[in-house]
């Protein structure tokens, strides 16, 4: 089991090296795709197939790969008692969703946030939560060797901790990564955004990939 230094030792690592090796292999190689200009999402080279997985959505139904395709997605991990990054990204994730709304349904990115707190959140609560930021934010959870499939595959990170100090001994929060991955069309991961957030040009670019998809 890592420690708490030591992993957010990790996930700052991991983070900052999805996007040097996402920058790196765009600029240093000659036969790299000449995609869109975009702002705030760093797409790979070559998007990658997830391997299969099994999630369960908050209305009861199950999120397999299949249920991601026609659709450009970004996916971040969080938990509802998160105190502070979860309900920022989520509500500057709303913030982009709202500049969505023009688009064709059919066609339209999406939010998708999957919990990796299933002891203390349930389908049923983590609809409820980021309902309360938007109608539109897909939620999901599993067991945890499931979560951590499903996390690895998408080159993100979380690991339960102690609260410790003067919190009961059976109190815990979740570290997780605060980058957030980027499914394309066809539920494939194709990048990844950092933080910062910009939730104009996460909008915009995710507009962009959505036009120049249908093309």
């Amino acid at each position: 089991m890592l420690s708490r230094s030591t992993f957010v030792i990790l996930v700052a690592a991991l983070a900052g090296g999805l996007g040097l090796l996402a920058s790196q292999q765009l600029l240093d190689r000659p036969d790299a795709p000449t995609g869109p200009a975009l702002a705030a999402v760093q797409l790979f080279p070559q998007p990658r197939v997830l391997p299969d997985f099994a999630l369960q959505q908050s209305d009861g139904t199950q999120l397999v790969p299949g249920e991601l395709r026609g659709h450009w997605t970004v996916v971040f991990l969080g938990f509802t008692y998160c105190p502070d990054i979860c309900p920022t990204t989520l509500a500057q994730m709303a913030q982009a969703q709202n500049q969505w709304e023009a688009l064709p349904d059919a066609s339209r990115p999406r939010v998708l946030f999957v919990s990796v707190d299933p002891e203390r959140d349930s389908p049923d609560r983590i609809g409820e939560y980021v309902h309360a930021f938007h109608r539109d934010t897909l939620a999901a959870t599993a067991d945890i060797p499931s979560l951590e499939q499903f996390a690895q595959s998408l080159s993100l990170v979380f690991m339960k901790a102690p609260l410790g100090g003067d919190a009961p001994a059976d109190a815990y929060t979740i570290d997780h990564s605060v980058a957030m991955a980027v499914l394309d069309a066809q539920g494939r991961m194709a990048g990844v955004v950092q933080p910062p957030f910009d939730p104009a040009a996460i909008a915009g670019d995710l507009a962009t990939l959505t036009s120049s998809a249908g093309r």
